[in-house]
């Protein structure tokens, strides 16, 4: 009985989602407003271009499709010049020279002597106390009383 009911429900489900497919097949056909004034300059533009684009309307190429050995050329000289590049970038001495911390002090003495704005420097303190002021300005005044 129960193998019954799905069969039923199946069929029942694809009515309807065959019904429901054919009345939106109407929206893939649209039809231009007959009462509009510019009804028939839309129905000429669309008539004129209905067929467009068509391929004769591309740009030729006036340079040939590769060949299979010109491509496999290109790959051999890819691979080669990969092969190369992993040659250089083995040769770098990717560790530091010497003393680290004296790396790292001459660092932070480079970054010293950069100029820093002054926004920069505020603490979150006065980030804040600034954020609290900005929202006090734009807070609106309290109402004028009308009555006298």
């Amino acid at each position: 009985m129960n193998a019954l009911i799905q069969k039923i429900g199946s069929v029942l489900v694809m009515v309807v989602c065959a019904s429901a497919l054919t009345a939106c097949a109407s929206s893939f056909n649209p039809r231009t407003d007959e009462t509009s004034p510019i009804a028939a300059r839309v129905q000429a533009l669309v008539d004129a271009n209905r067929e467009y684009p068509r391929w004769a309307d591309f740009p030729k190429t006036d340079q040939p499709a590769p060949t299979p050995t010109a491509i496999a050329a290109e790959v051999n000289t890819l691979r080669v010049t990969q092969g190369a590049l992993a040659g250089e970038v083995a040769r770098i001495d990717w560790t530091l020279p010497g003393d680290s911390a004296a790396f790292a002090e001459a660092l932070r003495a480079r970054v010293a002597a950069t100029a820093v704005a002054p926004a920069t420097q505020q603490t979150q303190a006065e980030i804040d106390e600034y954020l609290r002021r900005a929202r006090e300005r734009g807070r609106a005044p309290p109402p004028i009383t009308r009555r006298q």
